[in-house]
């Protein structure tokens, strides 16, 4: 059987504060459902973590509005670092986490009224999406995107990470990892040119290369409807020299550290990944246990180093407080559970 991407899972986000990261996601986000908050050792990481185990404490929530999580991450054994210069676009590495809202006016109004960092007006992308940029309280992007495309329901407007502008060194290399092994093969926009809805980012009055990619099939697997369509933008910036953001710092550090993707046949990936020169670095089995959760996950790199989870999940908490779990490995691998089963995660939400 070949392996199944059923979407982004999540976009991990290294903070000093595990507990301020989730208040500050929750109250402004709507990323307030915790599925998952264990504090452990991360004894798998290794290859980026100086060769050495260390202690963390890391939430994973989503948003009833569907869109992958943020696993909030946070070292307790080290003081997490910050990347040392001043990150603009072009930079290679995860710049901007992307979330969609359902109304991009009151998105905007609303973060304009809670004191939150705008970077500019609304504007249209070139696919003639309606978007604006914002920072959290640690100074990551997101791309609030306008999307009719929702799940459940929230207090919010806005949902889930539904995708990352990623800096790198060669367009063309990178389009062909991202189609080849997770399956963007719809190009949707691909130009050189200055962009008038990138100027009031760092370096986005440069002269760049663009492109946004999707999928040209609906994903399938459990999580699926949930998790939704999803997008990679890559930027490539001309007439500056790109800075690796996490050169000389740790997985789990301050910033954007990964983007997962929920997948089934881990067998497969590993073949296919090998295949493709880009074999797992990191792989923890299948005997892997997160608080409540169980599965199998594995890492890769992009061309230019940035980190792409695979998380295999076996099993999740239903409705932990009456000890439902689901198991993941006794349904049909492309088939998605129900909505009415996804739902009842919104039973967890914690309300400030």
């Amino acid at each position: 059987m070949a392996y199944i991407i059923s979407g982004i899972q999540q976009l991990g986000v290294g903070v000093p504060n595990v507990q301020e990261g989730f208040k500050w996601y929750r109250q402004n986000l709507g990323i307030d459902i915790p599925v998952l908050d264990e504090a452990s050792e991360a004894n798998l990481m290794l290859p980026y973590t100086g060769q050495k185990p260390h202690q963390r404490h890391a939430i994973l929530a989503i948003s009833g509005k569907g869109g992958g999580g943020l696993e909030i991450w946070q070292y307790t054994s080290r003081t997490p670092q910050p990347c040392p210069f001043s990150i603009e676009l072009g930079d290679l590495g995860i710049l901007i986490g992307k979330i969609k809202t359902e109304n991009i006016q009151e998105s905007f109004a609303f973060f304009n009224k809670k004191g939150v960092t705008v970077l500019g007006e609304i504007t249209e992308n070139p696919i003639k999406q309606k978007h604006f940029y914002i920072k959290d309280l640690y100074g990551n992007m997101f791309e609030v995107i306008e999307s009719q495309e929702m799940f459940g329901s929230s207090n919010h407007a806005t949902g889930g990470p539904i995708g990352a502008v990623m800096g790198v060194t060669d367009i063309d290399k990178s389009m062909k990892f991202y189609t080849d092994i997770l399956g963007y093969d719809k190009v949707l926009f691909d130009k050189e040119d200055t962009f008038s809805d990138l100027q009031n980012l760092p370096a986005g009055k440069n002269k760049c290369r663009r492109v946004i990619l999707t999928h040209s099939k609906p994903r399938e697997g459990s999580f699926s409807r949930m998790l939704g369509n999803s997008y990679i933008e890559l930027i490539k910036v001309y007439d500056k020299t790109p800075r690796k953001i996490f050169e000389n710092r740790f997985w789990g550090d301050l910033g954007f550290i990964h983007l997962c993707f929920d997948i089934k046949n881990m067998d497969a990936l590993r073949k296919k990944c090998a295949e493709a020169n880009c074999a797992f670095t990191v792989d923890s089995g299948t005997n892997f246990e997160m608080g409540d959760a169980a599965g199998h996950f594995s890492y890769i790199e992009d061309p230019d180093g940035a980190l792409i989870e695979f998380v295999e999940t076996f099993k999740i908490p239903i409705l932990k407080k009456f000890g439902w779990y689901l198991d993941l490995r006794k349904r049909k691998p492309e088939k998605p559970l129900p909505n009415w089963m996804l739902k009842t995660l919104s039973f967890s939400r914690v309300k400030d």
